[in-house]
């Protein structure tokens, strides 16, 4: 055996072996849908069919420690009831995110819809949360920790699961050249555990002519991860969705008397968002009016405006003080798992820490309130930003959180872009899937639902596949 492979790691393929991969993973990836618009193709995030491109992958699977799998896993049912339960105290999320809407227009809307659903003491007897809890291992500690947990719009069930399929078929015709077995990347069902959990929803909601409705952008080159979802519901549930523009829900909404909202003549049972995050999906009142409309209806949202507050960076912060978790969760084991998969996170309003982050500034991540990729402040920046607020005095610095920043052990990956293969050292991060679906007091479904396994060239800060900084992996387990 080879000293790589005693390591545990893949021995470095020739070039030929390298090229002839490729060529078998591109053509598999045009073959089972593992596609995304292409960025040359004007078109190609509009009109579904034009403008195909293979998405960004790892030509092989990220090495993991399979407790380290077992310890993420066990962690989704605990951060779904969290979410649940945070999600029932509206004067939490109030309280604690009223300096941030000061000075962050975005966060100030949302809590403006949620702050109507209080005065109206608007029920939502079901609730459906698909999740994404993210993490990477801390090389300094061999700690997992948690970067955030997403709770609207939790990207690439679709393509996740897919890669999964697409490394095990690799490694059945290649694995003797590795040393590697199959069976050691583990089964990826986000796919289907996210259809199955909207499918319930569905029926929860009990109208056999509604539709789930997917709030989209209107522009999306990743559409095909979300039509997989799209897919299953109608192959394996016989249940029709429908793509709706928030836009396109104000102007083709409404909602009845009895609180069923109506779309474009069709009575929604499930509003599923995959837009909505960013203030980029707001250009004008229309968007707001379309988010407050459903908001008040009886459909059952996957966020509700609660739920979505949750997800929130200011949020994650305020439970990892102590003695807050202990206000939602009874269960002193669980409490203790989520504790030790928290990073440092702090508010900008203690001085110490502010402090030592302009000194140090390497050792801290600064995180505005936003989703996507791109946001997040590193390096020397985080100095010169941390310093310009200051400056600026005021409630500025309630827009940002201070994190520990996670030190992942870096490796060589090939990684596949556009046809092209390029060797680079590279970090990943794991997400694992929740689905958490309640009726009133019968919690319907509580699961681990499949991961998303992301790497990206170790010089990068960012780590979104949409936003082009990273691309598509799956897991290999290992024993350390």
């Amino acid at each position: 055996m080879s000293a790589a492979a005693a390591e545990g790691k893949p021995p470095a393929p020739g070039t030929e072996a390298v090229g002839e991969m490729v060529r078998e993973a591109t053509a598999w990836c045009a073959l089972h849908g593992l596609v995304v618009g292409d960025r040359a193709d004007p078109r190609s995030g509009t009109v579904p069919g034009v403008g195909l491109v293979h998405a960004p992958f790892s030509l092989l699977p990220m090495h993991l420690p399979e407790s380290c799998w077992r310890q993420a896993c066990e962690l989704a049912p605990i951060f779904n009831e969290l979410v649940d339960r945070v999600s029932l105290d509206g004067d939490f999320l109030q309280d604690s995110l009223s300096k941030t809407k000061q000075v962050d227009d975005f966060t100030s809307r949302l809590l403006e819809i949620h702050r109507k659903m209080m005065e109206i003491n608007k029920e939502e007897n079901i609730r459906l949360g698909l999740h994404r809890s993210d993490y990477m291992l801390d090389s300094e500690t061999g700690s997992l920790l948690q970067i955030e947990l997403n709770t609207i719009s939790a990207s690439f069930p679709g393509l996740g699961s897919l890669v999964s399929e697409l490394h095990r078929s690799l490694i059945n015709q290649y694995g003797k050249l590795f040393c590697l077995d199959s069976k050691r990347i583990p089964g990826n069902a986000a796919s289907s555990r996210f259809a199955e959990a909207l499918s319930r929803a569905w029926h929860e909601f009990n109208v056999d002519s509604a539709v789930i409705m997917m709030i989209v952008q209107p522009e999306e080159r990743n559409m095909y991860d979300q039509y997989w979802l799209a897919k299953h519901l109608k192959e394996s549930h016989g249940i029709t969705t429908i793509r709706k523009t928030l836009s396109e829900v104000e102007a083709e909404g409404h909602v009845l008397p009895d609180g069923t909202l109506v779309v474009d003549g069709r009575t929604v049972s499930v509003v599923y968002f995959r837009a909505g995050y960013t203030p980029n999906d707001y250009p004008s009142e229309a968007e707001w009016t379309a988010r407050l409309l459903m908001e008040q209806s009886s459909a059952v949202k996957c966020p509700s405006i609660s739920y979505h507050l949750v997800g929130t960076k200011k949020i994650q912060q305020e439970l990892a003080k102590p003695n807050i978790l202990e206000r939602f969760l009874e269960n002193k084991e669980q409490i203790a798992k989520i504790c030790k998969c928290f990073a440092g996170l702090w508010s900008l309003d203690d001085e110490e820490i502010v402090k030592s982050a302009i000194q140090n500034p390497e050792l801290f991540v600064l995180k505005p309130q936003r989703e996507g990729g791109g946001n997040n402040i590193y390096g020397l920046d985080v100095r010169e930003t941390l310093i310009k607020l200051q400056k600026e005095g005021g409630d500025a610095l309630a827009a940002y959180i201070l994190m520990q920043r996670i030190f992942p052990k870096a490796s060589l990956a090939n990684l596949v872009r556009g046809g092209a293969c390029h060797e680079a050292l590279t970090i990943s991060e794991l997400g694992i899937y929740g689905a958490y679906l309640r009726n009133k007091d019968k919690v319907v479904m509580n699961d681990q639902s499949g991961y998303l396994m992301r790497t990206k060239v170790s010089s990068s800060n960012e780590g979104g596949v949409a936003s082009g900084f990273a691309v598509l992996d799956s897991l290999y387990l290992t024993d350390k």
